[in-house]
């Protein structure tokens, strides 16, 4: 013991403990902050592509994956549907996609698709963001007499050919979205990556 009664051992470990638990405590402390930085796992899935495998869609049949929380709907045309397409300019309000930020410049065509028969869409209605029903068939509905097949939107009757077009007479002001998809092999399509930006 020194002459002022003070032990030096004794300060210098209460010292170095301390410091030792006030830098684990920081650690813990830390650790939760800077995790907070990080994106959440909901939230990479958000942003995310999709993988979708469209082997199986049958001719006029449609399926519908999700990217960015937004339903997406791939159809498979069948080459009927693909003639009746060039026939229905007179009926849409924007036949030849001239609002050029609804779709890449690769599905900039009269087919709105990289492949004819393959048409990839944001399934959510440019009205009211509403998400319309698919109607395949070539036949009278009660919604139109002369119907060519597309999407129909039952909240406010917006209608959508078969390349996502928009009708005359619609709420809709503007064709459907074609979100950026490219194809990994000719069975599995990427949602959300094209190659012309990847």
């Amino acid at each position: 013991m020194s002459q002022d009664g003070v032990n030096k051992t004794r300060r210098t470990l209460l010292v170095g403990a301390t410091g030792a638990v006030g830098a684990v405590g920081a650690g813990f402390l830390a650790v939760p902050f800077v995790k907070s930085w990080l994106p959440s796992e909901k939230a990479k899935a958000a942003g995310a592509p999709a993988k979708v495998d469209v082997s199986k869609i049958e001719p006029g049949a449609m399926l519908t994956a999700e990217w960015r929380g937004k339903p997406v709907y791939i159809v498979r045309r069948t080459p009927e549907t693909l003639d009746t397409l060039g026939t229905l300019a007179g009926r849409l309000k924007d036949p030849e996609n001239s609002n050029k930020e609804q779709q890449p410049a690769y599905a900039d065509n009269g087919f709105r698709s990289r492949k004819p028969e393959l048409l990839v869409l944001l399934g959510v209605c440019t009205h009211l963001g509403c998400a319309p029903k698919y109607f395949a068939e070539v036949k009278p509905e009660p919604f139109d007499s002369d119907w060519k097949g597309g999407w129909y939107c039952p909240c406010h009757g917006s209608r959508f050919d078969l390349a996502g077009r928009v009708f005359n007479g619609s709420p809709a002001a503007t064709n459907l979205v074609v979100p950026p998809y490219s194809y990994e092999s000719d069975n599995v399509l990427v949602i959300g990556v094209d190659e012309e930006n990847a």
